[in-house]
């Protein structure tokens, strides 16, 4: 039986606050009524914005990309041509299909990309340029004909990287625009911004809170909780990359799980003491420690089968497997948003660059859905079509013997109207 070595000492919270919920119910109806004013008395309380207009001209995109340092573009172009070239690869792997299942009977679907969406890139005290990649630029290689992608200003200024990200990915429209009132614009539509089809991009509590209430109007991505990580680990690596994996991700936010799972009890202590050491130096330390000492776990498992079993009940976003055999968690692992195989990968590179989508569930989601990708984009839509006589025939009696169980008697007309005017005797 595991035994915890190192216990949160709070739970992950699970649903929304009753409080936030009213208030983002309060700010949505606000933009639903009133629009563009309604926007700008957000964007100025909240965010201290309140410019001539919220988008973009290409010719201040252009001016923006042109003072942006011609490294930090190189390094821009270098991971999105990771996330590029995989989501091609993945979308590769989609096909249209059209099977003959009886003589004259065709069944058929298509994919076809959601028309518009709006993409939201986060700012804030982490500025994350990746999410830039991550939604327009994975949109545009499904296909998808508008992307409308927002970033708010961070302390009253322009986040110039972000925008280069945006607009190299692919974006056809720029608003600096942040929290409720951006994904509220992109949803409902204003005076300055096209309603879209759907949305994607992380955010805080109030933006997540605001997808949430606008699921249906629109379509989402998912539901985005704190980022969560996980390290499952033995005697192959020691206490110093593992604490490192583990701060990497707590450092998020103060509600962020970071939990290792081992079965070594050497290095369960010795991480535990290194994360101690780490924080006296690390700059985000006033974050990560926080998430570390509510939220982070140590878990000592007695081998590799039940860490197998540990991790796939938690259902982390995030899960790192540096063991004698990785293969045995790739093959086994069934509930994960992504796995990070030996120490010579870590989730920085999936975040960042690698080319894997970083936006993926959390909260136990992993449970019944993977993250943000190409297929997120698409709609696979059917059709069918009968050119034969006979078989319209044979399916509609099956067809009408059905609907009569059920009662729905229009139903079964259509079947029946079929097999009258199909029969070879005119009556059936």
């Amino acid at each position: 039986m595991a035994e915890y070595i190192k216990k949160a000492t709070r739970k992950a919270a699970h649903g929304s606050d009753p409080e936030l919920t009213e208030r983002v119910r309060r700010l949505l109806k606000d933009v639903q009524d009133n629009g563009e004013l309604a926007i700008r008395k957000m964007s100025t309380e909240f965010d201290n914005w309140s410019p001539e207009k919220f988008r973009l001209s290409d010719s201040e995109i252009n001016r923006i990309i042109e003072s942006v340092d011609r490294q930090t573009v190189t390094d821009i172009e270098f991971a999105q041509t990771q996330i590029r070239n995989f989501a091609r690869v993945q979308l590769s792997s989609l096909k249209n299909v059209e099977v003959e299942t009886l003589p004259g009977v065709t069944l058929g679907h298509k994919l076809i990309p959601v028309g518009s969406v709006g993409a939201y890139v986060p700012g804030g005290r982490y500025p994350m340029v990746a999410s830039a990649h991550m939604s327009v630029l994975t949109a545009k290689v499904a296909g998808v004909k508008r992307v409308a992608a927002c970033t708010p200003p961070i302390n009253g200024e322009l986040p110039v990287e972000t925008i280069t990200a945006m607009a190299l990915a692919g974006a056809d429209e720029i608003y600096i625009l942040g929290g409720v009132q951006a994904v509220a614009a992109l949803a409902l539509g204003t005076e300055f911004v096209a309603s879209v089809d759907m949305l994607v991009g992380p955010g805080n509590a109030l933006v997540a809170e605001a997808k949430r209430q606008l699921y249906g109007r629109v379509g989402i991505d998912l539901m985005a909780g704190p980022t969560e990580t996980l390290i499952v680990a033995d005697d192959t690596v020691d206490g110093e990359i593992c604490a490192v994996d583990l701060l990497g991700q707590a450092e998020h936010g103060p509600t962020s799980p970071a939990v290792l799972i081992t079965n070594s009890r050497e290095l369960a202590l010795a991480t535990i003491k290194e994360v101690e050491r780490q924080l006296t130096i690390l700059p985000t330390a006033d974050i990560a420690s926080k998430s570390w000492a509510d939220y982070g776990q140590v878990i000592l498992c007695s081998d590799h089968a039940e860490m197998l079993k540990v991790a796939n009940d938690l259902a982390f976003e995030h899960v790192q497997i540096m063991t004698s055999n990785d293969d045995f968690f790739l093959e086994n692992m069934t509930n994960y948003g992504a796995l990070f195989l030996g120490p010579m990968t870590n989730v920085s590179y999936g975040d960042k660059v690698i080319g894997t989508n970083h936006t993926l569930p959390t909260q136990s989601a992993a449970r019944y859905t993977g993250g943000l990708w190409v297929g997120k984009f698409i709609k696979t839509v059917t059709y069918q079509r009968i050119t034969e006589p006979a078989s319209s025939v044979t399916i509609g009696e099956y067809c009408s013997r059905l609907c009569a169980i059920e009662r729905f008697w229009g139903h079964k007309e259509q079947a029946d109207i079929r097999v009258r005017r199909y029969s070879d005797s005119g009556s059936h």
